[in-house]
């Protein structure tokens, strides 16, 4: 732990730094001999982008006539648009008074009153908002891609549970899935579901399907053995097993994969909304459109207001779910203690359970009677009262907003044109002229050095054959313009990540001011973070970036947090003892030893980044987020579109791959002394 560990000499005697130092100086070297020579720019009329929309124009023409989707393709389609269609039917046929009762009584059923006053005033305000058919339309199509979700990813989430090898080979195909930004999903699916409800319906299940699957895996994994042994030396079969032992023991954990599964449906249910699909996307994409706010915020208000009070109900479920399997595992221990031959406390403790759970049976029936109550009088309003929202109880603040963004544009132009300038000149504009300048040849041999070092050979070559693959696309000009702004995004959101995680870190009380703050922002989707963003920036590239570092820097923070308080208190009493002031304490000990949440959050942080810096395509940030966002706009197009999310997806699972290899090495002291 002393200060020369840190230098200490390689074989050859020269400082470890020396090598990293010394290829570094060949690269620049490099650069300034071959700069200008060997690059590769943007050509939007590339043959790889007239055959994809070649492509596009073959399947329209035979969609009807081809057995793939005469005899499979179509009906999927068919399927998802008469599964929207019957719950779209539904939603309007309870109307505003039965959906706020129905509403109501299950999240009193999931979380008690308060959870139910959350409900009834949440689906109120769609109303007032005056965004009625848009949020009914929104649950729809959310609804939908959940339970599709759900019907495929918990099957699979078990069976990868049950299965090693399974778990083995799905991995890296949720890998992937997780990596791709939200738009890559859309330029396929358009091209074999066409566009609409059922097209955004597939594509937000496809998005929101791996949360599903990897918690439902990870729960049934964490299943004690010792149950599952005595349910097998019981006799019970292995469906048995399942349905007795594993599913009702991992309940709690599954009920957060519904939580998850709808946060990130909720998420891409407004991005679906460039295939056309229905409901609130359609309000925020027209506000981006006109860089107009004001049409935005009610938009956004909805869905954050969708987001918590479907996130609250889930959760409740979740935690009561962990209550029931606590008091089990509580009886169960009683039991056991029984028949230990603990006799002293056996009446007592029998009494005790029955009271509790008298209780708690009490408890449930007055919580189903009220329940009850309320869903009976959502539906007995139905006939009595109008099925839409009322017009005369809604509130358009739409110029408010848009005066009060002009507002804040004029008399913060100073601040925010210098905040703009200043990181457009001393950072994007210099690494940008570098990446687009250098010969690709010389940025493949830098990546690969670079991913090498950090992360190891299979990682260095995965990250290469990405970056050939961007290069033979046609689109490495607009990849390198895109890497420039991911790489600023998550310097920014590495820095505030850092400095908040390790403030919260070492002080529990600002940690608890901090934790409702990041519950919120975690629960928001990515679209509400333009908001801010265009209001102060207006639609500028730096607009994706601000946008990008206020939406991944949450999860930045949670896990640099959680890497320090989980450094052994022992570790650090024997530092401060031996007299480490509070900086050594924090440089020498806690973040050295917290560094594999570190790489983590850097790994969440760029993937978090790339998405929404592609997002902020929208409001000006060009590169590929543009060219994704012309392929759905303009129909000749649409191959540049397409191919720029695949190589969208290239640079993630590059920069993925690099992070995630340097989160499972040891670290150079590790290795040095191992």
């Amino acid at each position: 732990m002393s200060s020369s560990a840190v230098s200490a000499p390689s074989r050859l005697g020269l400082p470890r730094w020396a090598a990293p130092a010394g290829v570094a100086v060949l690269f620049a070297a490099a650069y300034l001999v071959f700069r200008g020579t060997g690059t590769l720019p943007h050509d939007n009329e590339a043959p790889q982008f007239l055959a994809v929309t070649d492509l596009r124009e073959w399947i329209d023409d035979h969609r009807n006539d081809n057995p793939l989707f005469l005899y499979f393709l179509n009906y999927i389609r068919l399927f998802v648009g008469g599964l929207y269609d019957l719950f779209e039917t539904v939603l309007y046929a309870l109307g505003w008074p039965g959906i706020t009762g129905v509403m109501g009584a299950l999240a009193w059923l999931a979380g008690g009153w308060r959870i139910a006053l959350l409900a009834v005033a949440g689906v109120s305000a769609f109303g007032f908002l005056g965004l009625w058919q848009s949020s009914v339309d929104t649950l729809a199509l959310v609804s939908v891609a959940v339970l599709l979700s759900l019907a495929i990813g918990i099957p699979l989430g078990v069976w990868a549970g049950l299965s090693s090898r399974v778990r083995r080979v799905i991995t890296p195909v949720l890998d992937v899935m997780q990596i791709m930004p939200t738009f890559a999903y859309l330029a396929p699916l358009a091209l074999f579901f066409h566009i609409g409800a059922p097209a955004g319906a597939i594509a937000t299940m496809i998005y929101s399907i791996p949360p599903a699957i990897r918690i439902t895996a990870l729960a049934v994994s964490e299943v004690s053995p010792t149950a599952v042994e005595a349910s097998s030396s019981l006799g019970a079969t292995r469906w048995q097993t399942l349905f007795k032992v594993y599913l009702p023991l991992a309940r709690s954990t599954m009920a957060l994969a519904v939580n998850q599964t709808i946060m990130m449906a909720l998420s891409m249910v407004v991005i679906a909304n460039l295939i056309s699909a229905p409901g609130l996307g359609g309000d925020i994409i027209r506000g981006l459109s006109r860089a107009q706010v004001g049409i935005m915020l009610p938009a956004g208000i909805a869905v954050v207001i969708m987001a918590v009070v479907l996130d609250r109900t889930t959760m409740a479920i979740a935690q009561r779910g962990s209550a029931v399997a606590w008091r089990s595992g509580g009886s169960e221990a009683t039991r056991a203690g029984e028949g230990g031959g603990i006799k002293g406390d056996r009446a007592a403790s029998r009494s005790e359970a029955m009271n509790t759970r008298d209780s708690h049976a009490r408890i449930g029936r007055l919580n189903l009677a009220a329940a009850g109550v309320l869903a009976v009088a959502g539906l007995a309003l139905i006939p009595v009262l109008p099925r839409t929202w009322p017009e005369n109880l809604t509130v358009n603040f739409v110029a408010e907003v848009n005066d009060a963004v002009r507002w804040a544009e004029t008399n913060w132009f100073t601040v925010t044109t210098f905040i703009k300038d200043l990181t457009s000149y001393a950072l994007l504009n210099p690494l940008e002229g570098v990446l687009t300048s250098a010969p690709w040849w010389l940025i493949a041999l830098a990546v690969l050095a670079v991913a090498w070092r950090v992360s190891g050979v299979r990682a260095a070559l995965t990250a290469l054959a990405c970056l050939l693959a961007i290069a033979l696309l046609g689109t490495w000009e607009h990849a390198m313009q895109t890497l420039t702004t991911v790489a600023v995004a998550v310097l920014v959101t590495l820095l505030i990540g850092l400095l908040l995680g390790v403030a919260a870190a070492r002080s529990p009380r600002y940690s608890a001011v901090q934790r409702p703050i990041l519950d919120a922002a975690q629960t928001m989707p990515a679209f509400v973070y333009l908001l801010p963003a265009l209001a102060l920036f207006e639609t500028t590239r730096f607009t994706a970036i601000f946008a990008s570092i206020i939406y991944a820097v949450p999860p930045v923070v949670r896990l640099v947090e959680d890497g320090i308080k989980a450094v052994p208190a022992t570790v650090v009493e024997a530092a401060a003892s031996a007299g480490s002031t509070s900086g050594q304490l924090l440089w020498k000990v806690q973040l050295p030893m917290a560094r594999q949440a570190i790489l983590l959050a850097a790994n969440q942080g760029i993937v978090m980044t790339l998405a929404m810096v592609v997002v902020g395509g929208l409001v000006g940030a060009g590169a590929l987020g543009y060219d994704v966002v012309s392929g759905f706009s303009q129909r000749t197009d649409f191959g540049m579109g397409f191919i720029a999310g695949i190589a969208t997806v290239l640079l993630g699972v590059m920069l993925d791959r690099i992070t995630q290899g340097a989160d499972r090495r040891p670290s150079p002291r590790k290795r040095k002394f191992t």
